[in-house]
Formats: structure tokens, sequence, C-alpha cells
């Protein structure tokens, strides 16, 4: 595509190629010298970040910003598409005729003749036909599992993966037991914990445990930790900002603020919340 016809087209079908083909112009001598340094370790942030922007627009059910949100992580793919495309390892057309195959391959009750019951004989299906794709017979059975994910993600898929053998709790009641036994020993090994001193190994680790049963407590229930902690996050944003508020309305900025004076603020901003539920 000329630049010309970059800016005008607007054939639908032809939108992808008008993405693909931009990414090209920015990348090539004489385009954006941004885009141009940029590599596949340096886009990771990047690609990380409008992942969540999507996840962000879905919860908010905000369907307009979605689309936009959709359109910034498919720049992504195409994006590391053509840097893959400049060394001549593969490009976007390689890319999607790879995940076109694997849904072909996964999905033999779809186009193939194998007959599953329900959600939970597809999910076996796929998990049977990806050790075998991938040859992990031999290879531990939670091997890769997770690679790449956050660490609280990966803890989540670890445990339903190792549920899937029978390796569970019986329900989410017998792990808030577990939860109260972490807790219990968090705080033993905070007793050898020097406030202001460097953070004993025992005390990180038990730590650590706690947030994974805690997690194993998210997912039994069928909550998405992530998604549990981001809402916590958000409210806590919410709640500060209205602390931030009253207190400069009154004349006191957060610097001078004591911590009592916080404390009142933040809990009229949890008690609004509290009667809007």
């Amino acid at each position: 595509m000329t630049d010309q016809e970059m800016m005008e087209c607007s054939t639908p079908e032809m939108q992808v190629e008008r993405l693909k083909a931009i990414m090209h112009r920015l990348r090539a001598p004489g385009g954006c010298p941004w885009d141009a340094e940029q590599t596949h370790e340096s886009l990771v942030s990047c690609l990380i970040e409008e992942a969540y922007e999507v996840v962000d627009a879905i919860k908010r059910e905000d369907h307009p910003h979605l689309e936009e949100e959709l359109g910034d992580l498919l720049l992504q793919v195409v994006f590391h598409s053509e840097l893959a495309q400049e060394t001549g390892r593969y490009d976007m057309n390689s890319v999607a005729n790879g995940i076109c195959e694997k849904l072909i391959r996964r999905h033999p009750h779809v186009f193939g003749d194998s007959v599953v019951e329900g959600t939970d004989g597809v999910l076996n299906q796929w998990d049977a036909i990806k050790r075998q794709e991938k040859g992990s017979e031999e290879k531990p059975y939670l091997h890769g599992v997770g690679d790449g994910l956050p660490a609280m993600l990966k803890a989540a898929k670890l445990q339903k993966k190792a549920g899937k053998v029978g390796f569970d709790w019986k329900d989410a009641k017998s792990i808030l037991e577990k939860v109260k036994e972490e807790l219990a020993e968090v705080e033993e090994a905070f007793e050898n914990y020097q406030e202001g001193g460097v953070v004993p190994d025992e005390l990180e680790a038990e730590i650590g445990d706690l947030l994974f049963v805690t997690v194993n407590v998210a997912r039994k229930l069928g909550v998405n930790p992530e998604v549990a902690v981001d809402r916590t996050n958000r409210k806590f944003l919410d709640r500060f900002g209205k602390l931030e508020s009253r207190l400069k309305a009154k004349g006191v900025s957060l610097t001078d603020a004591t911590m009592e004076q916080m404390d009142e603020e933040w809990n009229k901003a949890r008690n609004e919340d509290q009667g809007r539920i």
C-alpha cells in the first residue's frame, strides 16, 4: 500500500492488511524513530499493559472502550510479527496460520470424528492433545504450567492443573483452615524480624505460603485472584482519593496530615461505600 492508500482505505475486509502495512511503514527507513528502535524485549511492558487494559474494559462492561483496547492489543501482535518478519523468522500470516492449525487440531469433535461430553470432556481432550503435540508424556506433569504469568496467576494455574489428577482440597472451607495455619506461621516467623532490618528468608517463605493458599481459596470458590486483587486496588484508589479530597477541603495536605486525621477520613469513605452495597 502507498501512504495515500493507508490513509484512505475504508474497505472493512482490508483493515488487517492496512494495519500490517502501516506497521511496516513505521519501521521502514524514513518512518518513526521510536517504532524503529523497538525490540521484542522493549515491547514486553506494552504488551502486558495493553492486555490488562482489555481486561479492565471487559470488567467495566465498557464496550466502546473495549473495541479500542482490542485494537491496541492487536497492534502488539502485528508489531511483534513485523519484527520477526524483518529477520526472516516468521510473519503475521504464519502466526495466524499457526493458531488456525492449532484450533483445528484441538477441536476434533468439531472438525473430525471425536465425540466428547460437555465442557469437561472438551478440556480433557484439549489437554491430552496438547501433551501429545509437545511430546510431554515423559516430562513432569506440571512442566511449563503458567510459565510467563504473574506469580499469582501462575499459582492458580498450578493448583488447577494439580487438581485435575485429584491433588486438591475437598472444599473451600477446608482451605480456610489452612489459611489460619499459614497465618499463624507468618506470625511466628515475624517474631524473629527486627523492623527496618533485612527480612529473614523464613518470613518471606511463610508469607509466600500464605499468599499461595489464599489463591487456593479463591480458585476453589471460582474467583480469579488477579481480578479480585485488582478490584481491591481500585477500591483503595477511590477511597484514598476521597481521603485526600476531604483533607484538602479542610486545608490539610497529605504530607501534613496526621495518621489519626487520615484514618478518620478513610473510615468516612469506607462507610459511604458500605452504604451503597
